[in-house]
């Protein structure tokens, strides 16, 4: 089982953990309905991808009065 020599100081963890965090996904504009999307995905407000419906879009629940 690998043990550590030394102590890691402060910084060089810091240093080694500047790389770990979150990145924005990818987001694209639907050119069928102009709502935003993830890259490569199904829009989800119309069901278009690369031009053709693949998906039926559920439809809006109204609000009972």
């Amino acid at each position: 089982m690998a043990v550590p020599q030394r102590r890691i100081s402060k910084t060089q963890k810091r240093k080694r953990r500047t790389h770990f965090k979150l990145h924005a996904p990818a987001m694209a504009v639907c050119p069928n309905c102009g709502e935003l999307t993830l890259s490569h995905q199904v829009c989800k407000s119309c069901g278009f991808y690369k031009g053709k419906l693949v998906v039926e879009p559920k439809p809006e629940k109204e609000a009972a009065e």
